[in-house]
This record gives C-alpha cells, structure tokens and sequence, in this order.
C-alpha cells in the first residue's frame, strides 16, 4: 500500500486519492499511559471472552478510554493505514462487512468493528484490540461503523479518509430526535472534513443528497437508475417527501425504498443529483444471489450479489463508492460479493436441528418493511416469532410498529408467536392486521417463546424471526447455548 505523501491514481479508476497526513499521537513507543490503557482494555476483552460474557467489542474501548480518553485519537493518528467510516440509519454493519470483503480481496489487511458496536466504545475497541501495546495497528485499511449519535465525537478522533452516508430513516426518535437532529449532526461532520477526504452520500436520499454543499471535501452519489425495480410513488410509512428548500412534495419519477427514489420539487427545482455509481439493472431473487450492474467512475462493473433485497443493492453501490474511493481494485469486487455471508441477525440462516431459522433485525418501519418484503417472496406459509423490547438500546417508543406494512404478511402466516417486553402490544398490533386472534400465542420470556414457535414448525420447515436488537442478542444466546451457532464474535 502506498505510503508517500504524494497523490495516487489508480489505473483501474482513474480517481485520484490524497493520503492524508498522520500525526503521531502516543503511537509506537508512546505515553505509559496509552500502554497502560491499551493492555488493560485487552486484558478486559480477554477475560470477558474466556467467562463468555461477551466478545469484547466494548468492554475494551470503556475500559481504554477511562485509563486514557486520548486513546483512540493516538493509535488510530498513528497508523498509515486508509480509514473509511459508515453511518446512517440503516444498513452500515452490511456495508461494513461489504467493504471489508472488498479490501480483503484486494490483499489488503482490514481491521474493524464487524460485530456492530457501533457507539464511542465499541468503535474504540477496535484499536484495542487491533493495536500492539505500543500503539502500532497492524492493517492496510481500518473499517468503522458509527452510530449517528455518536458520529460528531468519533470523526474527529478518526480524521477518515472516507465517509459514507446510506440514508436517514425514521429510527428511534426517542434517542435520536426527529429526522432533521439526527441531519443537522451528519451535516456538520461533514462540513468538518479536509479537502482530501471523501464523502460518499446516497443521491436517492433527498435528504442525504442535499448535505453540506459548501463542504470542501469531495463528494461521490450512489443510487439507482433502473426501471427493473420500484414504485412510481413511495409508500405510506415514508420520511422524507417534502422538498427539503421549500418543503413542497415531491414528485417522483421512480421510488425505490421508502423515500429513496428519483425525485424532483415542482416548485423549486431542487432534484436528484447526477449519480456517479448508478445502478443500471438489478434482477433480484428472494434467497440470492441478484444480478447487478452499475455504472461507475472506473467503467461498468456487473457482479453477482449473494445477500438478498433491494436494501443490499444500495449497501452494494454505497460500497462500490466507497472502495473506488479508497483506491481499491475495482476487480477485486465481483469475487467478495459472491461470496459474502450475511451479518449476526441480517437474514441469517441457523440450522436449528431438522428445521431452519431465518434471524432478522427489524429496528423501525423502513427496515421491517423491507425485510418483511423480501421474505415475502419466498415461496410457502410463513412460521412467525416477533419479539421487541423497550429496553433503552431497542427506544422506548413503539408508535412505530403501526407503520408496519403487517397486513401483506397476515395472509401468509402458518404460526405466529409474540414475545419480549412488548409482546402483547405486538400481538394487538397483528390483531389489528387481520392475524386471526386465535392464531396468535403470546409468550414473553424468550427462551420459551423459541420453544414454542419452533413446535409449530415442521422437520425442513423454517422458522422467521422478526427481532429488535434486545430480544435478538437474547435469543441467539440461548441458540449458542444449544450448539447451533457459534457466538457472534468468533464468526
């Protein structure tokens, strides 16, 4: 990997990338302090992964920065290596792991936070684990996903090379706030960025697309350009609609997901900007792989994608920005996208004895309906287990679960169980959907729940579960526990 200050083109791309300058803080033979916090904080992922506690994705990074806050500031300065960081509401732990196929494929040695610990500790924990006691981070390209809340204190302690914004959703307004709190934070980190970074935003998110136009990085769209898939008008359960200028409606040529789609204000003008990863054609299949092509800087590429939905079509082109920005070989993308595996609990398939369980993270109404929607496809009754929690990391406001399109899967349901702390409003909630009340068995405890939805599945069946992140972490362990699945931090 080049390491001189001067500018690199790569052949394959034609895009010119700018190493950024590090400065040493504490790096090799640094500060006792930053060998103190370092050796502590592995000392506290090792022994939680010895109790099986945990997998040390953010103990570590609490620990470290309690010892020293500077911590991640100091190994992550030190380190030459090419820094990409991924945010927005949906689809980062996917685009992560996307990207860290990409720059494996390539020959490039990658470390980063693939388990989703995506706040301050969790981001931190990657340089502890990663780094040596004397700060020196053994990788070519570092790989992190950042939660919105948290992305105005991680970024600069980061100083990336790139950024990459999916989308803004809906999510959790009892932590994040409305659309336009979780905007305003997106907005000015990236206003905050040097000249040579890059900043890869969803074009088809009117939103995202309009972010910091002044902003002196250099910026790239992805998108979708094709008529194979979408909708002439968004649906119900949409966010952003309205012009974000003048906040006349907007009209659209084609809607893709929710709001994401080709628009334009008839009022001002405002419109989708020119795509520079375009997706040209996207044939998709419910179990995988899809077909896609796009049109980008570094000319056509077309690629088999193994992991299923429309939503892991942009994750793919947002990756494709993303590894063109970092200099990656371009050829080096076909081959990590037929080959990847589905993240802990994005349509995870779990060999659970004779039947099959299908592990879905569904955390607001755009990621359930889409999920929901490429389950759909597939063909027979479906065998349900929804479980939700309002515990503080699920939000504690559940008004959501009404923008849930439940009336398309109540036809199809063969079984269905409700479960965690939120199950009987669960249960009123597919009530109200047309589930005949008979049908539906209410059982809070998790464990309990699993048994009883896995009864009612026949051998070869499959069994789909519907989870927040509470319910979800509490059900795989008890999956772990019984041998069908290794924890999520040894995969």
């Amino acid at each position: 990997m080049a390491t001189s200050q001067e500018p690199q083109k790569t052949a394959a791309s034609g895009m010119t990338t700018q190493p950024r300058r590090h400065t040493r803080r504490g790096g090799p033979g640094g500060t006792a302090r930053l060998a103190l916090a370092l050796s502590a904080g592995k000392l506290a992922g090792s022994t939680g992964r010895l109790l099986r506690v945990g997998g040390g994705t953010s103990f570590p990074g609490i620990v470290a920065r309690r010892i020293d806050p500077g911590v991640l500031r100091k190994v992550v300065g030190a380190s030459p290596a090419r820094k990409i960081v991924v945010c927005g509401s949906n689809g980062k732990t996917t685009t992560c792991r996307m990207l860290t196929a990409v720059a494996r494929s390539a020959g490039k040695r990658v470390t980063q936070n693939r388990t989703g610990s995506n706040l301050l500790p969790g981001v931190t924990a990657v340089a502890v684990n990663g780094a040596s006691l004397f700060g020196r981070l053994d990788a070519d390209v570092l790989v992190f996903e950042i939660d919105e809340a948290t992305i105005r204190h991680a970024v600069p302690e980061i100083e990336p090379d790139v950024v990459i914004v999916n989308n803004i959703f809906r999510d959790q307004l009892d932590r994040y706030g409305e659309l336009y709190a979780v905007a305003g934070a997106l907005e000015q980190m990236i206003n905050s960025l040097p000249p040579e970074a890059t900043v890869i935003l969803n074009g088809d998110d009117p939103l995202v697309a309009s972010f910091a136009p002044e902003a002196k990085a250099k910026r790239l769209y992805f998108g979708m350009r094709t008529d194979d898939v979408g909708t002439q008008v968004p649906e119900h359960a949409a966010d952003t609609i309205r012009c974000v200028r003048c906040q006349h409606d907007l009209v659209y040529a084609k809607a893709y997901i929710s709001h994401l789609g080709a628009y334009q204000c008839p009022n001002c003008g405002y419109a989708r900007p020119p795509l520079d990863i375009a997706v040209t054609h996207a044939q998709l299949d419910p179990i995988g792989p899809s077909h896609i092509e796009l049109e980008t800087p570094a000319g056509l590429l077309a690629f088999d994608l193994a992991l299923p939905g429309l939503h892991n079509v942009y994750n793919a082109a947002a990756t494709v920005g993303g590894a063109l920005a970092m200099g990656l070989d371009p050829t080096a993308i076909p081959d990590a996208m037929a080959t990847l595996r589905p993240a802990f609990g994005r349509l995870e398939t779990i060999q659970a004895g004779d039947k099959h369980i299908v592990l879905a993270f569904v955390k607001n109404p755009i990621s359930y309906n889409t999920t929901l929607r490429t389950i759909l496809q597939r063909p027979g009754r479906k065998h349900v287990l929804s479980a939700h929690s309002n515990a503080l990391t699920d939000g504690e406001d559940f008004a959501w679960l009404w923008d849930i399109e439940l009336e398309e899967l109540a036809p199809q349901l063969a079984s269905l169980v409700t479960s965690g702390t939120k199950a009987e409003e669960l249960a009123m909630r597919f009530k109200y959907a047309g589930v005949p009340e008979e049908m539906i068995q209410v059982v809070p405890e998790r464990q309990a729940a699993l048994d009883t939805a896995l009864a009612q599945v026949e051998p070869g069946g499959t069994l789909y579960i519907l989870s927040g992140y509470t319910p979800l972490h509490e059900l795989r362990r008890v999956m772990v526990q019984r041998g069908w699945v290794p924890p999520f931090w040894e995969e």
